[in-house]
């Protein structure tokens, strides 16, 4: 099969190459996935670039990228049920402590990990629903119905951030988004009741005139930079729902202003969510789908010949929606 793969760090154009593996078979309990679309994720840029500390090389001798994608189940493995042949399916966790993900032709994979598509949900938004659906759906829902709550969320523009956007209006909440200032339209189109600028000095003030009751949850993708702000905004109480902190992995936190609004920190990482809060969290996504509440941007579709430009667009700036790889 043509895959795209690496077997060392550095630089996407320097060490990703396309070529032919060895086309996998399903063990029990696997399906085989004839891919139609790869998503790439930061994630997967960070990973490849091997930028994280005391990791030296990739953790396999070869390695294909991507934990989500959308395709068609092809064959099944011992135990799973031949029913399940033809049926399009979407991804999560494809290259999650796994040599193989999704930049190829095919994928192997345990059944549960390979999701039946909702009725009129096709290929392309279904590779979207790995980390960017589920992570919205999870900071979002995670802590239980957002009806009538006020939800912050920051970084509104991005893929996980608009996903949140469009699923916390659709769960009931009013929704206060922050974005860089290219974006202001398309978050407040997606459901956002009132949008401001993430650079703006006066950022807290205007938080707090829109809420004057205060934040109920705040959906997070740079908690070390945004942690005074909300310790500000938020309502006592209240529940910061963290899933990145980028621009600086070792915040320092403003302990007193938490404390004595008693405020819980929930930190998201959608690989390790367990199966039981798996499943309600996608439940919720095919919810939210098939009543037409959410529509998943997609800023590119390139070929997979083109993976080392895909993991360049991904990490450049002004972004409108995911990078998809079409197989």
């Amino acid at each position: 099969m043509r895959a795209a793969s690496y077997s060392r760090f550095g630089p996407a154009a320097e060490v990703i190459e396309i070529g032919e593996i060895d086309t996998p078979e399903p063990g029990p309990g696997e399906v085989r996935v004839k891919l139609a679309y790869s998503g790439v994720n930061p994630s997967d840029a960070k990973a490849r670039s091997g930028i994280r500390p005391g990791v030296t090389k990739p953790p396999y001798p070869r390695v294909i990228p991507h934990s989500d994608g959308a395709g068609e189940i092809e064959a099944v493995g011992e135990g799973v049920e031949a029913a399940r042949i033809g049926q399009p399916v979407w991804i999560w966790n494809g290259a999650w402590q796994r040599p193989f993900g999704t930049a190829a032709e095919y994928i192997c994979l345990p059944a549960e990990q390979a999701v039946a598509l909702p009725d009129g949900t096709d290929l392309r938004t279904g590779a979207t629903l790995g980390i960017p659906g589920l992570t919205a759906a999870q900071t979002v829902f995670g802590g239980g119905d957002v009806s009538g709550q006020t939800l912050l969320i920051s970084g509104g523009a991005g893929a996980v951030g608009h996903n949140a956007v469009q699923l916390a209006r659709w769960g009931g909440a009013r929704v206060i988004a922050t974005c860089g200032s290219s974006g202001t339209e398309r978050v407040r189109a997606a459901g956002a009741d009132a949008v401001f600028d993430y650079s703006d000095p006066e950022l807290a003030a205007k938080i707090t005139e829109a809420a004057p009751e205060g934040i109920d949850r705040a959906v997070e993708v740079e908690f070390g930079v945004n942690a005074a702000l909300l310790g500000e905004v938020m309502k006592p109480l209240g529940t910061v729902a963290a899933y990145g902190s980028g621009k600086d992995m070792t915040p320092t936190l403003p302990f007193g202003a938490f404390l004595f609004k008693a405020l819980k920190v929930d930190i998201t990482l959608i690989y390790l969510l367990p199966a039981v809060q798996r499943e309600k969290i996608i439940s919720c996504l095919h919810a939210a789908l098939t009543a037409g509440a959410l529509a998943p941007e997609i800023d590119e579709v390139m070929p997979l010949a083109r993976c080392a430009e895909a993991h360049e667009a991904l990490m450049t700036p002004g972004r409108a929606g995911a990078v998809l790889l079409e197989i």
